[in-house]
């Protein structure tokens, strides 16, 4: 049977959904005109950009005015980090994150270290990625103004528990900042009942369209611009808005939203098969993460004497298209910070591969998955000197 590609890694991006092209295109071809126009055309457009606005805000549960949009996840993450604490430092020079955090959140940070003159602390996490909470309690301090920690991770998928550790910032008077761009669209997610100060997301993790990503800003936090020029996004970010991008935006978030049961019992059904099936039949292998605080549709997977870039270039030659993490430092040969973070050693941190399953993935294509795998992961072994080695000790 001619299965062509099997698409396996859909939090480095995800197609766009049929009714959000549909929803996108008269914006590029017949209502055209400039947001910022007050001729009707142009007005046209404005009015289209606040009813996405709105349409965001009511399935985040903010206000629309706390929506401010953007042209990616990254954008978002680094406004809410850099103009949260340039706008604080007043106050304190002193801001947390952790060590699993995406490299857009990471390398904010490291900016106002090195740049900014801020101090950095980084709070560890578990052996299966989650921060605990009381280390947030030890490392506020009185010059703290920022604390930013991801809601679910994109290379392991665990989930933290926020709302706890929102709550911990809130009560120091400390900003709390998620990143959220694994999580939108993959679970329920609300702002007020979070108690988060500022979120991020981004379209193209749900089946909307890339280039566009949205900041949620609780009314009254502190920030500076991060884009200079003209008035949009009530002066706070700069440039003439993408209105395709942004529609396509709010109507992908509506439709996760309206589906989100459906959709996270597919993706449970999946992962739990395949985890089951691969730990049943291939030896030396590790289960990356919480088996039960966990994206639906994240299983990530390290196979002891196994090079991650050979096992993905095979999978890729039996047309199965996966990750071994993160699609921003796929071109890396480092291991993953977040394996090595969750005490991996550096070789079985190689052998990482990571499977992010979507709702066209099927069970059959599952089965497919661990048939191939066990063949290729059996190949590869057979090549290895430390697995000669290992298997004569043992």
């Amino acid at each position: 049977m001619d299965k062509g590609i099997i698409y396996l890694d859909h939090a480095a991006t995800t197609y766009v959904k049929p009714e959000v092209f549909e929803a996108m295109k008269p914006w590029f071809t017949e209502y055209y005109g400039n947001p910022s126009a007050i001729y009707s055309l142009g007005r046209q457009s404005k009015k289209a950009i606040e009813e996405a606005r709105a349409q965001i805000a009511y399935c985040l549960g903010a206000h629309p005015t706390e929506i401010f949009f953007t042209g990616s996840g990254t954008e978002a993450d680094n406004w809410a980090i850099k103009g949260t604490a340039l706008a604080n430092q007043k106050k304190g020079k002193h801001v947390i994150t952790t060590v699993i955090e995406h490299h857009a959140v990471l390398e904010a940070f490291d900016f106002l270290r090195k740049e900014e003159g801020f101090e950095v602390t980084y709070l560890p996490v578990n052996e299966n990625g989650l921060v605990n909470p009381e280390d947030l309690k030890k490392a506020i301090r009185p010059d703290t103004t920022l604390v930013s920690i991801m809601y679910a991770n994109n290379e392991i998928g665990t989930i933290q528990p926020i709302h706890e550790l929102a709550s911990i910032a809130r009560e120091k008077g400390v900003v709390f900042h998620t990143d959220s761009v694994q999580a939108i669209g993959n679970i329920a997610v609300n702002v007020k009942e979070l108690d988060v100060d500022l979120l991020s997301l981004s379209a193209h993790k749900f089946y909307g369209p890339k280039g566009v990503g949205a900041l949620y800003v609780r009314k009254g936090i502190k920030m500076e611009s991060f884009i200079h020029g003209g008035a949009q996004e009530r002066k706070r970010r700069a440039g003439t808005e993408n209105v395709p991008g942004v529609i396509g935006m709010a109507a992908a978030l509506k439709l996760a939203y309206d589906n989100l049961e459906d959709y996270n019992n597919h993706l449970g059904k999946l992962s739990s098969r395949f985890i089951e099936k691969v730990l049943e039949r291939i030896p030396y292998v590790h289960l990356n993460g919480d088996r039960e605080q966990r994206l639906p549709g994240n299983v990530n997977f390290s196979f002891r004497f196994v090079e991650g870039e050979s096992l993905l270039l095979m999978l890729d030659m039996k047309g199965i298209q996966a990750s071994s993490g993160s699609a921003c430092t796929s071109g890396s040969l480092d291991p993953s910070h977040v394996l090595l973070a969750i005490g991996l050693s550096h070789e079985i941190a190689h052998g990482s591969l990571r499977i992010t399953f979507g709702e066209k993935n099927t069970e059959e294509e599952v089965d497919y998955l661990v048939d191939t795998l066990e063949e290729i992961v059996e190949k590869l072994r057979k090549m290895s000197p430390l697995y000669e080695e290992f298997v004569k000790n043992h």
